[in-house]
């Protein structure tokens, strides 16, 4: 059976399911679409399924055209579970984010679980790629395959391989970023690399899924930790009256050994602000306490409070409370270019502005329309455009992402206050204040 499945994968004779079509599930459907697999898209979300079905895209990154060709091709998108036995290969892209306890939230992965259950067969490959602790493939997904009369690794294959995908980035796409991949048992790795090895240019085999879900843990620990190194070290270069950014160009021209990150108002997306809690909330169980990860993570979660002490600042130059104030955050988006959203520092400025009493509105050319927030239901907004007149109407401009379509020559002509939390700014002037 399992030479089968892999000359099924090798032939393109074989049906894809990916379940869950957001920021990694649809660019991922979309690539094995476009190699010639029949693919079917499961979502509990009928709106998305029926956008896709239409040809529309919700992802700003994802052309409509792509996806009315990827329509053109054998593809379904449906809510309804019981069409998983029709797929050959299923693979769980679905959220994993933290409870209100800053605990890992599994719920999504294993209510996932639970709906394919009744409908899994012998035959299949079952991969998870949510990012999570090392050890959820063991020890959540196995034992309800295996409740559900399966035999993982004889005719049935089990599998971790972490999403990677960048938004934003023009360099790396779905086909060429390194697919890590780690399998229950040798068979269930050899089917997970033939998956693979159809759409993605280079697929990096590990010995086990737990290495795999570590690995993926360690690469955002990684970025949470160093970002974490130079906010601090723009805090302390703020009160020596240095520019941390000016200190990063200089330090960025050495060619061996140091390697640039550059601080912001917080961390954003759904990975480098939530990964790290995934792995000391585990690390607990075996009695270890990563005091290192846990400090960066602190740094980290500090800086919008930072950064709303610099707005307060500001203001009080101009001899005007927070209270009352009008400001403009430009950039709602966690990253510069993008209209992704999720754990976006960005809304956690606009709350805390907002109380303190400031008026605050919001200017995204990537985000028209603010979108229904489970943390923040009432915000209810539209993008402002950046002009002259509209600049002048507000006593403070919050630059918190910097897209790259904001005109920052004219945003310093205009603005009375501008906050500056992503280093746009090389030269020193009265009205601009970095944060």
């Amino acid at each position: 059976m399992q030479s089968q499945l892999i000359d099924r994968f090798r032939t393109k004779d074989a049906t894809i399911g990916v379940v869950g079509l957001g920021y990694v599930g649809l660019p991922l459907i979309l690539r094995f679409s476009q190699v010639g697999f029949r693919v079917i898209g499961f979502d509990i979300d009928p709106v998305k399924v029926e956008k896709l079905s239409a040809g529309k895209s919700y992802i700003e990154r994802i052309e409509e055209s792509a996806i009315a060709a990827m329509n053109a091709r054998q593809s379904l998108f449906t809510t309804d579970f019981s069409r998983a036995r029709e797929a050959d290969a299923l693979i769980i892209c679905v959220p994993t984010p933290l409870d209100d306890h800053r605990e890992p939230d599994l719920s999504y992965v294993i209510n996932t679980t639970e709906e394919l259950l009744p409908h899994l067969r012998p035959g299949q490959v079952l991969v998870l790629e949510s990012t999570t602790y090392p050890g959820t493939t063991d020890e959540e997904l196995l034992p309800r395959v295996k409740k559900a009369g399966l035999n993982v690794g004889e005719d049935f294959y089990l599998v971790y391989s972490p999403e990677r995908e960048d938004p934003g980035n023009i360099s790396y796409t779905t086909q060429t970023i390194p697919k890590v991949c780690g399998g229950y048992t040798p068979a269930c790795l050899e089917v997970g690399v033939a998956l693979y090895e159809q759409v993605i240019d280079r697929v990096v085999p590990v010995s086990s899924t737990r290495v795999a879900e570590m690995t993926k843990l360690l690469e955002n620990i990684h970025r949470a930790v160093n970002i974490g190194l130079v906010n601090e070290m723009k805090v302390v270069a703020d009160k020596m009256g240095i520019d941390i950014h000016e200190v990063i160009r200089a330090a960025a021209t050495k060619p061996f050994g140091f390697v640039a990150y550059y601080p912001g108002p917080g961390l954003g997306g759904h990975c480098i602000p939530i990964d790290p809690f995934y792995l000391t909330w585990k690390a607990r169980e075996y009695g270890a306490n990563p005091r290192f990860i846990e400090l960066a993570g602190e740094v980290n979660a500090a800086m919008p409070d930072y950064v709303v002490s610099k707005v307060t600042q500001g203001l009080n130059r101009m001899r005007k409370p927070v209270n009352g104030s009008t400001v403009l955050v430009l950039g709602v988006a966690y990253k510069k270019n993008v209209d992704d959203m999720r754990e976006s520092p960005s809304v956690v400025l606009m709350e805390k502005l907002k109380e303190l009493g400031a008026h605050v509105d919001y200017s995204d050319p990537h985000v028209p329309v603010f979108p229904r927030l489970r943390d923040y239901p009432d915000i209810r907004l539209e993008s402002v455009a950046v002009t002259p007149e509209n600049l002048a109407r507000y006593d403070c401009v919050l630059i918190a992402t910097d897209h790259d379509r904001f005109d920052y020559a004219m945003i310093e002509r205009h603005a009375a206050l501008v906050v500056d939390t992503r280093g746009r700014y090389l030269e020193h002037r009265d009205h601009i204040v970095r944060a």
